[in-house]
């Protein structure tokens, strides 16, 4: 049995705060202490020919915290350009770079990344989908179509990033075409995501109490419960911004792991480095 970290993050190009300071340090230092396994990053820089210290971020940030890594540019300009990128402290086989660009304001990638953990192959996308809503239901049509291709039956998948999705549109679409679980919806135990809030505990446990009342079986399971015995909200935690959560934009997906742990890491030194919050679970692989 393998237990994973693993910790999805918007970076931000490496900048933050109005005066739009390098963070790079504190990032380093911040990843690092989380000891993570697997880390999903987007608004990576991979090329600044204006700012050196802000170049080959991808490569920096592996070089630091002794793992293997891919990137995926997505977005290029003058002397920038920007992607995904996958750090990895297991071996990287295999990568791609999707092109899911929706039009000509945006441009976005999935990239893929085939990791081998003991015995498993292990596929990995790095997200960061569009701001307007159809693009999205596109770019998450794209991410369906690449797994029906690619991934074997009985292959564990992971999925995090940027989704921008802060309605939650996505979440039934990846769920049943997919058979994906959003790490926050099956953790045994949740923290940095803050209590239900009173409205939404009220909501489930009626839901329950009806679906109880009408016999609920497998087909309709009950709302899963945590160690305090109060329902743990199926919705992604908020993110961003990260000095006051509002929005739910990111999100980890697997499929083929066993949850134990999901956490927002909320609070210094995060809300100085970007403007989301970091998300990290624990996993395990049988």
């Amino acid at each position: 049995m393998s237990r994973l970290r693993v910790v999805s993050y918007n970076i931000h190009k490496g900048r933050s705060g109005l005066m739009s300071r390098v963070r790079l340090n504190e990032l380093r230092l911040g990843l690092y202490g989380l000891g993570a396994d697997l880390v999903f990053l987007q608004e990576v820089q991979g090329r600044n020919e204006r700012a050196g210290v802000l170049d080959a971020q991808h490569e920096s940030l592996a070089a630091a915290l002794h793992l293997d890594m891919v990137y995926g540019c997505n977005a290029v300009r003058r002397y920038t350009d920007h992607g995904n990128a996958l750090l990895s402290r297991f071996p990287i086989l295999s990568h791609e770079n999707l092109n899911v660009s929706d039009h000509r304001l945006e441009q976005r990638g999935l990239l893929h990344a085939q990791v081998r953990i003991g015995d498993h192959m292990v596929h990995c996308f790095v997200v960061h989908l569009g701001l307007f809503g159809a693009s999205r239901g596109r770019q998450a049509e794209a991410l369906i179509r690449r797994i029906d291709e690619v991934v074997r039956d009985g292959e564990p998948v992971l999925i995090a990033g940027d989704f921008n999705d802060w309605n939650d549109d996505l979440s039934a679409t990846l769920v049943e075409r997919l058979g994906l679980h959003e790490v926050f919806g099956s953790a045994q135990l949740t923290k940095g995501g803050g209590p239900p809030k009173l409205r939404e505990t009220v909501r489930l446990l009626r839901q329950s109490f009806v679906r109880l009342r009408d016999g609920a079986g497998p087909s309709q399971p009950l709302p899963a419960l945590s160690a305090g015995s109060l329902p743990v909200t199926a919705r992604p935690p908020r993110t961003f911004p990260s000095a006051m959560p509002m929005f739910r934009l990111d999100r980890i997906y697997q499929r083929g792991f066993a949850v134990r742990r999901a956490r927002v890491l909320r609070g210094m030194p995060w809300t100085r480095i970007s403007d989301h919050a970091p998300l990290m679970a624990e996993l395990e692989l049988p």
